[in-house]
């Protein structure tokens, strides 16, 4: 079988290919209505086209055989960056490698900036907010809080990612709380109580929509805990 090479669009780089279904299933956590489109899935304004055999410098020799899934843009997309994260959330849950512009990104290093953020249809306020977090809680700004290792920023959610599509109903503009520490197990946690006390849901960094806080980590590493 020959080999293709990818030039455009953000891609997902995996090291083995993935069944059809386990690959609707992981971009149904971004968009719950993406669909099949022929070999192709379908998600808001975006296409995951069908993996196929790629050479290793697509990812310079990091993978000695690839799998690659390119994501490209078909219409203007729900929020920035949107196909570059549904790449990037794919090759996190797939064990690869994400590739956009010509840059190679391990999307499971630990150093990569960012965490889950709870996604809520109306802003608390700060009492609650301060009420809610573990520990004794610092204020740096109006909606900026730190408590016991993890800073809380409480800002507007640019754009409407699919996956919390359930919340539109009853709010027009979205808050996210963003967490940001160093484990992402805690991080995780305290996303999920945030969530069920203020009537969110708990994304990860790409938008993908989580249901408990061993989906932060990369497969392999939740395997562990």
């Amino acid at each position: 079988m020959a080999k293709r090479r990818l030039r455009t669009g953000p891609t997902a780089a995996l090291p083995a290919k993935p069944e059809r279904a386990e690959l609707l299933r992981l971009v149904r956590l971004a968009d719950p209505g993406a669909r099949e489109d022929g070999d192709d899935i379908v998600a808001v304004d975006v296409r995951v086209h069908a993996p196929v055999e790629a050479e290793p410098e697509l990812v310079g020799g990091e993978l000695e055989r690839v799998w690659a899934c390119r994501v490209s843009a078909e219409g203007p997309l729900p929020f920035d960056y949107f196909d570059r994260f549904l790449a990037e959330g794919l090759a996190f849950r797939l064990g690869g490698l994400a590739v956009c512009r010509g840059e190679v990104d391990d999307p499971a290093d630990d150093s990569r900036p960012g965490g889950p953020a709870v996604i809520l249809p109306a802003r608390p306020a700060a009492e609650e907010l301060i009420d809610l977090l573990e520990g004794e809680v610092e204020q740096e700004e109006e909606f900026v809080f730190t408590a016991g290792g993890v800073r809380a920023l409480v800002v507007p959610q640019k754009g409407q990612p699919p996956a919390v599509q359930e919340l539109l109903p009853f709010a027009t503009e979205l808050t996210a709380i963003e967490l940001r520490g160093d484990d992402q197990l805690k991080l995780g946690s305290l996303a999920m109580s945030l969530s069920e006390s203020l009537n969110g849901l708990v994304v990860d960094r790409w938008r993908f929509r989580i249901d408990r806080a061993e989906e932060l980590l990369p497969p392999a590493r939740a395997e562990t805990e």
